[in-house]
């Protein structure tokens, strides 16, 4: 009977460690060892740019810690880069892809097409369609990795990268690949890259602010299939009986567009030069390069007053006769103006010291200097 009992035990306590090892394996393929083929970080960034018509299909994760003030007007936008965001991806192209974001509470599957995007809301069986602008809000596609790795990538010069160790991401060998921004206005102290040996695809984004040692943004894929999905799992048709509406969270960029009236910018704010968008209404100013880019809009008084609320309810920001100003993680935020003159709001990845010398080269507030 002690034989027998003994040799239960023995059993169950092989069961326990193949139950062990099975819960182990992701974690020991993360930690084989990976070849790292001695590419360049030039080479690097060249081969992730050109990974824009690699398709594929898998989940990805995002992690934000962006507190932005702007929960009221913009919810969407606020939970994109300030929670964590589970998705489920299906990519054609850049215009003809599915993202699946999954949350405890239900699933919201974005379709992009040609022409923009349409969002639907699976358990209240709403659509929204959102027209493809110059200027558009973040939506979880521009998060993937693969996504944000390229656009991240995409102005660097050749002395702001340099090469990291490689990493095991997805199953994949991942090569290592750092942006240290040269502009004293940026906020960014680095961008940590890890890009795919094969494809060139971004597998792992890591945004980190100064001084800070986790990551403000932290994106990457947990399973990668590099194969091209069939059309029918990307393409969308509203089903029958779905309410159908446009997106209301572009609704003030779209009354901003209305609202703006020129407005003679300087040609550099915080040592950024300017810059121009193809489409974009005039009035609206962005500086910079690479990760460090500085924003200025001539926003409706309304807007501005309500957002100016906000941000000065956040913790750490400033109010004063200037205007409101705060840092959320590397990204800074100013609302100026006075009751009847114009208001702007400025932001981007730059200091607060930046955004206040960028506000009294403003046009109506050049006395406050």
């Amino acid at each position: 009977m002690l034989s027998g009992r003994h040799g239960a035990a023995r059993r169950w306590s092989v069961v326990l460690a193949l139950v062990a090892v099975l819960a182990a394996l992701p974690a020991l393929i993360g930690t084989l060892p990976v070849s790292d083929s001695g590419r360049s970080a030039a080479e690097l960034r060249a081969a992730a740019l050109a990974s824009d018509d690699v398709a594929f299909s898998g989940y990805a994760e995002s992690a934000g810690g962006l507190a932005l003030p702007v929960s009221d007007q913009l919810p969407g936008l606020a939970d994109l880069v300030s929670d964590r965001t589970t998705m489920r991806v299906w990519w054609r192209g850049s215009e003809d892809n599915r993202v699946d974001v999954v949350t405890a509470s239900g699933e919201t599957d974005v379709h992009r097409d040609a022409g923009g995007s349409w969002t639907w809301e699976y358990e209240s069986d709403r659509v929204t369609r959102t027209e493809r602008t110059p200027l558009a809000l973040p939506q979880p596609p521009d998060l993937l990795p693969a996504t944000l790795g390229r656009r991240l990538l995409s102005e660097a010069a050749g002395d702001e990268l340099s090469r990291t160790p490689p990493a095991r991401i997805a199953g994949r060998d991942a090569l290592g690949l750092r942006v240290v921004p040269s502009a004293g206005a940026s906020s960014v102290a680095r961008v940590d890259l890890w890009v795919d040996a094969a494809t060139g695809l971004p597998l792992k984004v890591q945004v980190f602010g100064e001084h800070a040692a986790n990551p403000a943004l932290d994106t990457r894929f947990l399973d990668l299939d590099v194969h091209r999905p069939a059309a029918g799992v990307v393409a969308f048709t509203p089903p029958p009986g779905a309410t159908v509406a446009g997106n209301p969270e572009n609704d003030v960029l779209d009354e901003a567009d209305r609202r703006l009236r020129p407005v003679d910018l300087p040609g550099v704010l915080a040592g950024l030069p300017r810059r121009t968008i193809e489409g974009a209404p005039d009035a609206v100013g962005l500086y910079g390069r690479g990760v460090t880019l500085l924003a200025v809009v001539p926003v409706p008084p309304r807007f501005a007053g309500d957002l100016r609320s906000a941000a000065a309810q956040s913790p750490g920001a400033v109010d004063d006769e200037l205007g409101v100003r705060l840092a959320a993680g590397p990204v800074g935020i100013m609302v100026v103006g006075s009751p009847g003159g114009p208001s702007y709001v400025l932001t981007g990845t730059v200091t607060v010291p930046a955004l206040e010398d960028a506000a009294r080269a403003l046009p109506d507030l050049r006395r406050a200097g």
